[in-house]
């Protein structure tokens, strides 16, 4: 990543402050100093089942300035088709166990809205995410095996339009999920044993931003 800052553990509760985890590192992504109409060096686009074309993710400015400037966004996707999954990721960072947070604002899409964190990623088949969808007031954790989907756990809810902060906690095969801070999902699976990749996800048409997307490691 552009603007990681790889700390060490001390270092991490001194910026963190709150945290009771021993996290050994801590990686930061908040996009303020990518090049608008690109990504993180290390980020790279794709799509889980795409028919026809890969989503097109880049920096942008935002309009509505929130945490900084420039936020991360899906600015065209394959429309029609409600079974791809947009990507965007980077295999920088080996992620097994720790915590992952990011904002995000779900702008708009007729299929499909919302999105959310995926991590242990192998390649753009196998995956965790979570993720929110206001379409169906729902937070659900999902596995991605070698392109099929299979929904692990769910929780309703209900946010309003706007800026939320996602996070999800995973120690060994137990993984937690949180939004604005209040722990909605808890759940153990081990399909995904392995470390991986980091990065955000949605669906079909599901135009999403996302800023400060953060990683701390637990090596």
């Amino acid at each position: 990543m552009k603007q990681q800052l790889k700390l060490l553990f001390f270092y991490s509760l001194v910026v963190v402050g709150v945290s009771t985890f021993a996290y050994s590192s801590v990686t930061e992504e908040n996009f303020e100093n990518v090049k608008t109409g690109h990504l993180p060096k290390t980020w790279k686009s794709a799509a889980t089942n795409a028919e026809r074309t890969t989503a097109v993710w880049e920096v942008v400015e935002t309009k509505e300035p929130f945490r900084g400037k420039k936020v991360l966004s899906l600015s065209a996707f394959d429309e029609g088709y409600g079974g791809s999954f947009n990507l965007c990721y980077t295999n920088d960072v080996s992620f097994k166990d720790g915590e992952i947070s990011v904002w995000f604002k779900a702008n708009n899409g007729k299929i499909d809205q919302g999105g959310g964190i995926m991590w242990r990623v192998q390649d753009k088949d196998t995956y965790y995410v979570a993720r929110f969808n206001p379409l169906e007031d729902n937070f659900r954790f999902y596995s991605v095996i070698n392109g099929d989907r299979k929904k692990l756990y769910s929780a309703d809810v209900h946010l309003e339009k706007g800026w939320h902060l996602m996070k999800i906690i995973q120690k060994g095969s137990h993984f937690e999920g949180f939004l604005n801070g209040k722990k909605l999902l808890s759940y153990d699976n081990d399909a995904i044993k392995k470390s991986g990749g980091v990065g955000v996800w949605t669906k079909a048409d599901a135009a999403t931003s996302f800023d400060d997307f953060t990683v701390k490691d637990d090596k």
